[in-house]
């Protein structure tokens, strides 16, 4: 069995995003050689997620509004973690959207649904942050 091991390095320019990072993780399973197995991918920061999704520019939007209701960012004062920070709703934002995601590999491509696009949600930018790529197989 092979194990292949890459980082991606983000650093956005708006508190929250969501970057469509298929492309690169296809470049990476290529580069590995690898043609069947698993591959996952996981944000390496408690404020990141990595999640599959469709890429729709209104669904994106939805998942933003959503999340902005179910853990909004201010007022800061609202959550006990910000007293020496004002993330506090970044990490909430990060449990509800996932730390990783785990992707069959068949033939040398990923085998993602028809409309699956795999998605890096920043939920407290403006500074570097990684992406693990791990992919093992044959």
């Amino acid at each position: 069995m092979k194990s292949y091991r890459k980082e991606l390095w983000f650093q956005t320019t708006n508190r929250r995003e969501f970057i469509n990072i298929t492309g690169e993780i296809e470049n990476s399973l290529y580069e590995s050689g690898i043609k069947e197995g698993l591959l996952l991918c996981n944000a390496m920061h408690i404020t990141a997620s990595v999640f599959i999704n469709d890429d729709e520019s209104g669904l994106l939007h939805d998942f933003e509004k959503w999340l902005e209701k179910l853990a909004p960012e201010k007022p800061y004062s609202q959550y006990m973690h910000n007293g020496f920070e004002d993330n506090a709703d970044a990490h909430l934002k990060r449990t509800i959207m996932g730390r990783e995601v785990v992707v069959a590999v068949t033939d040398g491509k990923l085998d993602l649904g028809p409309w699956e696009q795999i998605f890096y949600g920043e939920f407290d930018g403006k500074r570097r942050k990684r992406v693990l790529i791990k992919i093992i197989g044959e």
